[in-house]
């Protein structure tokens, strides 16, 4: 099955989002993320090739090569290259530190500081490992400060941490991650994938995990933002005005529900099933070398 869809989310704006969007999704019966690794590449070759005539692409100056099969490579791995910690393997399900958060929290910041060029980079991401709550979200947010924009080049980052990926099946031989990929070119994500999760009790279990974890992150959320206004109002400085200008669009606060029918719909029952999505908008940015989304978008939302 494939879809084109015209999608909203409730998100900020900046030169690779806009809350209005397109995408292409396809699911396909008996097939897993190995089989979508597959179809991207194929997808992504036929795409420059009608539309560029080539293979061999420039974006914003960087020769980027979709001839030859993408690299595939964990997340784990990536975040082992970029700080030489091996946070599944030390602190992992069935590693020697499993369980020990708080020596992975520390080991996982020393690293950020070590590695970050970008001081402000550092201290967002020394911020979100210093709340994460498991050591899969601890090494989610090391890849994305450490590894994910030296990603020129296609990559399908595989692997990763069930806490994250709550609509993908575990992965068959290693626990604590997922059978899912994302496509990253020019340190970007194009495309995200997974052999779809399809037992219904565990969905409800993610899914139900998932909202309670939201809900605390939420409440956390308001409870500082409230402290910051206090302290600016008993001040009388107007911090708080200042503050809030700071905020990474994509860490404010929004609800989310479980998605109940969803789950109904798969105790009826699901074969199994290989899901993938793909952004048109930056796979349009990314062939016709264009820098910003807004370049590729007919009404693009603007900051006001």
């Amino acid at each position: 099955m494939l879809l084109l869809l015209q999608v909203f989310r409730n998100e900020g704006v900046s030169s690779r989002h806009n809350p209005e969007f397109t995408s292409v999704e396809v699911y396909q019966a008996y097939a897993d993320y190995n089989d979508m690794m597959d179809l991207t590449e194929a997808l992504l070759r036929a795409a420059a090739d009608a539309v560029c005539g080539k293979q061999q692409i420039t974006y914003q100056g960087v020769e980027i090569d979709l001839s030859q099969p993408f690299r595939r490579v964990s997340m784990n791995q990536l975040v082992l290259d970029a700080t030489g910690l091996d946070i599944l393997g030390s602190y992992g399900a069935g590693s020697p530190g499993e369980g020990q958060l708080e020596a992975a929290r520390t080991a996982a910041l020393e690293a950020v500081q070590r590695c970050c060029t970008d001081k402000n980079d550092a201290r967002k991401a020394s911020a979100k490992i210093r709340v994460a709550k498991s050591v899969g979200v601890l090494l989610n947010e090391l890849f994305e400060a450490t590894a994910e924009s030296s990603l020129m080049q296609p990559t399908f980052v595989t692997e990763h941490p069930v806490e994250i990926s709550p609509l993908a099946k575990p992965h068959r031989s290693k626990p604590g991650v997922t059978e899912r990929f994302e496509l990253f070119v020019y340190g970007r994500e194009l495309a995200n994938a997974f052999s779809e999760l399809t037992d219904p009790v565990e969905q409800r279990v993610r899914f139900e995990a998932q909202m309670a974890a939201h809900k605390a992150a939420v409440d956390a959320a308001a409870e500082a933002t409230a402290a910051v206004e206090a302290a600016a109002s008993s001040n009388g400085d107007g911090a708080s005005s200042s503050s809030s200008k700071q905020v990474d669009p994509d860490d404010l606060p929004y609800e989310v529900q479980v998605d109940y029918d969803f789950i109904t719909a798969l105790e009826y029952g699901m074969p199994p099933c290989g899901g993938l999505g793909i952004g048109v908008d930056r796979l349009v940015m990314l062939l016709t070398d264009s820098p910003s989304i807004r370049d590729v978008i007919a009404f693009p939302a603007m900051k006001s």
